[in-house]
């Protein structure tokens, strides 16, 4: 039987590890993230591959750099055959994607060489692709770029975003690693080299990126609302304080307005001007210190004075 350690943190590999139990893989431990402090209370929260490890019952090492510590030195002494990540959230050492004799592979969720990084489904839907997917490679020591073994595409949905893109690739990366994994036991698994010249990154999106220039039309300001909810969401500014937009929709209304100039005010909505003459309709927000809310609710309360050109900076 071959022996496996797996390597996951978020909720996208929860699907991955309870596959391979369910298959009947030797499972040697489970390495994730540290347990973090999550919300306004900081409740130190386990990661969700923790939480499904101990309802599993299997081992759990938890390193907070792998890299030179004693974690890293329990996993070597398991001595598996085979390591799989699955978003883990650090970078392996030399030293352990040598170890293991069927080396060490990642289930990855882009349709490599294209977005290697840490936030490859973002990016496919801020960048406004038409495609996802998952890859299967060999893990080497530099970022995403060892051989791959297979790999599956799916459609983007017009109102598919991050949070019910990741669901589905969680699936698909599943599904994929189960028909992969008994060529990569038996040794018969194809190997293709990645195109450099066809390599992009998606690199951990960054506090710029989060806010909307509503100079942009209005497709590009709907993508990156999308492909930053739920998580880490968009934000703009009204009156010298931070709003969050978590939901937005393709406005109808044309206008000669400046960008960011409230152009129409509904019951359970408004629009902002972007560029090209097109507008943003918002649905769901949060302003500075408040909870969120529909936009139905914000023009009941803290929006009811909002007017026809207010500006959103």
């Amino acid at each position: 039987m071959t022996s496996i350690v797996f390597m996951g943190t978020p909720a996208f590999s929860v699907p991955i590890l309870r596959m391979l139990h369910e298959e009947g893989h030797n499972i040697l431990a489970v390495v994730t993230q540290p347990d973090r402090p999550v919300g306004r209370k900081k409740v130190l929260t386990p990661p969700p591959v923790k939480e499904e490890a101990l309802r599993l019952g299997l081992p759990i090492i938890q390193p907070e750099r792998l890299r030179g510590s004693q974690e890293l030195e329990q996993i070597l002494a398991l001595e598996p055959d085979l390591v799989v990540t699955a978003a883990f959230g650090q970078i392996l050492p030399k030293v352990l994607l040598d170890a293991p004799q069927l080396g060490c592979i990642n289930v990855h969720a882009s349709l490599l060489p294209a977005y290697r990084g840490g936030a490859p489904i973002h990016q496919a839907i801020i960048d406004g692709q038409k495609f996802a997917g998952v890859t299967i490679m060999y893990m080497v020591e530099k970022l995403d770029a060892g051989d791959m073994i297979s790999q599956q595409s799916i459609p983007i949905e017009e109102t598919d975003h991050t949070g019910s893109l990741f669901d589905k690739l969680s699936i698909v990366g599943r599904d994929l690693l189960k028909e992969t994994l008994p060529s990569i036991i038996d040794g018969t698994n194809s190997r293709t080299a990645q195109d450099e010249t066809k390599v992009t990154y998606a690199h951990n999106i960054s506090r710029e990126q989060e806010r909307i220039d509503w100079q942009q039309n209005a497709r590009t300001i709907y993508n990156q609302v999308r492909g930053l909810h739920p998580w880490p969401v968009a934000y703009t500014t009204f009156e010298d304080s931070n709003v969050k937009i978590w939901w937005a929709q393709m406005g109808a209304t044309k206008h000669n307005s400046a960008p960011g100039e409230v152009v129409h005010i509904a019951k359970d909505y408004f629009e902002i001007a972007t560029g090209e003459g097109e507008s943003i309709a918002i649905y769901d927000l949060q302003p500075a210190g408040k909870k969120r809310l529909s936009a139905e609710e914000y023009l009941r309360g803290t929006g009811a004075k909002l007017q026809i050109g207010d500006r959103f900076e």
